[in-house]
């Protein structure tokens, strides 16, 4: 259940508690994987390849509201942010997803579609078109109350725990690997070229989980405050692991 008060919470910057030490603090962060939804039923069965084509569809074309919110989550951390250092690192996620196109002096263009674009490319490649992804007409109420919850979050929240709430990117890598690994195998149907995305977040998740996890470890340097963070972290968890609630009740989980 995701946690309507998450905003709401006082936390006391010193209580007189021993903090953790960095490394006990990352390993519980890193512990709370264990409830990241790659272990959701609905994803089991979609890596498992007992997914049916519409359900492969209609998660693409869910989860596609997730990925145009992701973008507009950084953009909120940035506007948060009075550190110039910070926000110079944070930009490049907005990049990733939105893309960019920088013109050099030769008169040539240097042009990256992002995220984004990859992730329409994926929902074609699996029969939908790209009206019916971008125009939002299959997200799921439930699905668009979670991500508005989020982003909700990092724009009210302070920066530092808006970054936080970015760490399931430490569990991300495995699931994208996990698709790369199954889905040619289990979905010969779907054209090579619509997993990109997935291709490109194995090398770009693992150098946004070392800013913003060593941002977290920075500032969350009291037990109050890493136990927020630990609950912080939780919340983002909890709305991930909602979405698949969502479209499992809706699509159905193909045992």
């Amino acid at each position: 259940m995701i946690r309507a008060d998450i905003l709401a919470e006082s936390v006391p910057f010193f209580d007189g508690r021993t903090p953790l030490t960095r490394k006990e603090f990352e390993s519980q962060l890193r512990e709370k994987g264990k409830v990241y939804h790659i272990f959701h039923p609905f994803n089991v069965m979609l890596n498992t390849g007992k997914a049916t084509p519409e359900q492969i569809r209609f998660w693409v074309a869910n989860r596609f509201y997730y990925q145009i919110a992701i973008p507009i989550k950084d953009a909120a951390i940035m506007a948060n942010c009075p550190d110039r250092n910070v926000r110079r690192g944070w930009v490049q996620r907005i990049l990733d997803h939105d893309g960019f196109e920088y013109g050099l002096p030769n008169g040539e263009k240097l042009m990256d579609e992002g995220g984004i674009e990859a992730w329409i490319r994926l929902g074609v490649a699996t029969g939908l078109t790209r009206e019916e992804i971008v125009d939002l007409r299959h997200v799921l109420p439930a699905v668009r109350y979670s991500v508005d919850a989020y982003i909700n979050f990092a724009r009210r929240a302070p920066w530092q725990e808006a970054v936080c709430s970015s760490l399931t990117e430490l569990f991300a890598p495995d699931i994208h690997k996990q698709r790369l690994a199954t889905w040619p195998e289990h979905y010969p149907w779907i054209e090579s070229s619509g997993l990109q995305y997935f291709r490109n977040r194995t090398s770009q998740a693992p150098r946004d989980v070392i800013q913003g996890l060593n941002l977290t470890l920075e500032y969350f340097n009291t037990r109050a405050l890493q136990e927020r963070a630990l609950e912080i972290l939780k919340f983002k968890l909890d709305i991930l692991w909602a979405m698949n609630d969502a479209m499992g009740q809706h699509y159905g989980i193909t045992a």
